[in-house]
Parts: structure tokens; sequence; C-alpha cells
């Protein structure tokens, strides 16, 4: 089993969602990430997931979500040269003690400090699950009194688009 990151390109349209994420727990999956948003297009949304599979049960379920008439275009970026990155937002213990401490790792991390009062501190870090992933083993012996993190955005490297090539005058080569 390894995981795989999918990019769906879905109709804008009440329950479309539910049909795409249902498919997954018919087939067993459990979602490790999903994160849904606007794109460029009107009308048109984008979500990200994270499974668990073998590859054959995931081009299964690729082949399974192309027959739900909302969903137009799915990929499986997980081979791809891809950007990926998770939001998260954490609330650490942070006596003045130790709050220069965890300042230095906040900074090491490219994180910012987004609350302050007399115990706590409250950070938040854009990042690679993986660098997010370490920064929470780091900050864990102060105390996390609270923790969120978003699901993961995905995107390929390069100048190609899960939808096609740039169409806009702007990108195509002169």
């Amino acid at each position: 089993m390894m995981k795989h990151t999918l990019v769906a390109l879905l109709r804008d349209q009440p329950g479309v969602l539910n049909r795409s994420v249902s498919l997954f727990r018919r087939r067993g999956f459990n979602i490790e990430s999903l994160t849904v948003g606007h794109t460029e297009t009107a009308g048109i949304s984008r979500m990200t997931l994270v499974i668990d599979g073998d590859t054959t049960s995931v081009e299964q379920v690729i082949k399974q979500l192309y027959k739900l008439i909302d969903v137009l275009k799915v990929s499986d970026v997980t081979q791809d040269p891809n950007v990926t990155r998770d939001l998260l937002l954490v609330k650490v213990y942070a006596p003045p003690a130790k709050r220069s401490e965890l300042m230095q790792l906040a900074d090491i991390f490219g994180a910012k400090i987004v609350d302050v009062v007399p115990d706590a501190m409250m950070i938040e870090l854009s990042g690679s699950p993986e660098q997010l992933d370490r920064f929470v083993d780091l900050i864990r012996p102060f105390g996390i009194r609270e923790m969120v993190r978003t699901g993961c955005l995905a995107m390929t490297r390069g100048a190609s688009t899960i939808s096609g090539p740039y169409q806009t005058q702007e990108f195509r080569a002169a």
C-alpha cells in the first residue's frame, strides 16, 4: 500500500462532493486528507485527496469517479513532479521562560506567530506535510494545547495544468 495524491475537477454543484467521497467509502478507502476549493474557472471546484492504496485499486477508483456525471477530470499526481502544501495552526503552552526557544523554532521553519497570551502562543505554518510533521514533533515537548491542519493541496510543477495546457494568450509560446 502506498499513499496516492489524487486531484479532481468537479462541477460546483450541491451533492457532488458527497457522491465523490461516498465512492471511496464504498470501496473501503480511508481518506487521509481531503481539500476542496474554487478554481480559476467559475463553477468548477478542485478536490485534492490523499488515500492509501495499491496502484490497481486506485486506478479502479479513478475509473469509477469518471462515471459520476459532475466529475470532469481526475489525475493521480503521486509520481509527477509536484508541490504539496498543508496549513497548520497550533496553540502551544509558552510561558515567558520558554517563549524565545519556541519563537526560534518557529523562525527556523518560516512559521508566523499569530497570537500571544501570557501562557500560550498560536503559530501558523504552511509547508509540505513532512515539514509540518517535523515541526509538530519538535514543539510537542512544549505542550500542544490545540492543533488543526488543513488537507493537502497539490499542483504539478511546470506549465501544464490538470485541465490541459494553458490556453490564454499570455502563456502561449511566442
